[in-house]
Protein backbone atom coordinates (compact mmCIF):
# COMPACT_ATOMS: atom_id res chain seq x y z
CA UNK A 1 0.00 0.00 0.00
CA UNK A 2 2.89 2.36 0.73
CA UNK A 3 4.27 1.82 -2.77
CA UNK A 4 1.00 2.90 -4.39
CA UNK A 5 0.89 5.94 -2.14
CA UNK A 6 4.38 6.86 -3.34
CA UNK A 7 3.27 6.52 -6.97
CA UNK A 8 0.40 8.94 -6.34
CA UNK A 9 2.69 11.33 -4.47
CA UNK A 10 5.22 11.30 -7.32
CA UNK A 11 2.47 11.96 -9.88
CA UNK A 12 1.20 14.94 -7.90
CA UNK A 13 4.77 16.26 -7.64
CA UNK A 14 5.22 15.78 -11.41
CA UNK A 15 2.10 17.83 -12.15
CA UNK A 16 3.36 20.58 -9.84
CA UNK A 17 6.71 20.64 -11.63
CA UNK A 18 4.95 20.71 -15.00
CA UNK A 19 2.81 23.69 -14.03
CA UNK A 20 5.87 25.54 -12.73
CA UNK A 21 7.82 24.78 -15.90
CA UNK A 22 4.99 26.23 -18.01
CA UNK A 23 5.62 29.54 -16.29
CA UNK A 24 9.31 29.56 -17.30
CA UNK A 25 9.54 27.60 -20.57
CA UNK A 26 7.53 27.54 -23.77
CA UNK A 27 4.65 25.08 -23.78
CA UNK A 28 6.53 22.80 -26.21
CA UNK A 29 9.66 22.69 -24.05
CA UNK A 30 7.65 22.16 -20.87
CA UNK A 31 5.57 19.37 -22.39
CA UNK A 32 8.52 17.51 -23.92
CA UNK A 33 10.63 17.87 -20.78
CA UNK A 34 7.72 16.70 -18.61
CA UNK A 35 7.11 13.70 -20.87
CA UNK A 36 10.76 12.69 -20.77
CA UNK A 37 11.02 13.12 -17.02
CA UNK A 38 7.78 11.22 -16.45
CA UNK A 39 8.89 8.37 -18.73
CA UNK A 40 12.27 8.03 -17.05
CA UNK A 41 11.02 8.39 -13.48
CA UNK A 42 8.13 5.96 -14.05
CA UNK A 43 10.47 3.34 -15.49
CA UNK A 44 13.00 3.75 -12.70
CA UNK A 45 10.30 3.79 -10.02
CA UNK A 46 8.89 0.57 -11.47
CA UNK A 47 12.34 -0.96 -11.37
CA UNK A 48 13.17 0.10 -7.80
CA UNK A 49 9.74 -0.03 -6.15
CA UNK A 50 8.05 -2.93 -7.96
CA UNK A 51 11.12 -4.85 -9.15
CA UNK A 52 10.03 -4.66 -12.80
CA UNK A 53 12.54 -5.68 -15.43
CA UNK A 54 13.77 -3.01 -17.85
CA UNK A 55 14.84 -4.28 -21.25
CA UNK A 56 17.59 -3.03 -23.51
CA UNK A 57 14.86 -1.53 -25.71
CA UNK A 58 13.63 0.57 -22.79
CA UNK A 59 17.13 1.94 -22.19
CA UNK A 60 17.62 2.60 -25.91
CA UNK A 61 14.30 4.46 -26.04
CA UNK A 62 15.18 6.42 -22.92
CA UNK A 63 18.49 7.43 -24.49
CA UNK A 64 16.74 8.66 -27.65
CA UNK A 65 14.27 10.65 -25.56
CA UNK A 66 17.05 12.31 -23.55
CA UNK A 67 18.97 13.15 -26.73
CA UNK A 68 15.80 14.62 -28.25
CA UNK A 69 15.19 16.80 -25.20
CA UNK A 70 18.80 18.00 -25.28
CA UNK A 71 18.51 18.88 -28.98
CA UNK A 72 15.26 20.74 -28.37
CA UNK A 73 16.75 22.64 -25.43
CA UNK A 74 19.91 23.53 -27.35
CA UNK A 75 18.01 24.74 -30.40
CA UNK A 76 15.69 26.91 -28.32
CA UNK A 77 18.68 28.47 -26.51
CA UNK A 78 20.36 29.22 -29.85
CA UNK A 79 17.13 30.76 -31.20
CA UNK A 80 16.82 32.90 -28.09
CA UNK A 81 20.42 34.12 -28.46
CA UNK A 82 19.87 35.03 -32.11
CA UNK A 83 16.75 37.03 -31.24
CA UNK A 84 18.58 39.05 -28.56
Amino acid sequence: MIRYGLVILFNVAMWGCYINSLRVLSSLQATVTNFATNFLSSGLAGFFLFEEQLSFQWFAGALFIVVGVLILSKSSIEMKDSID
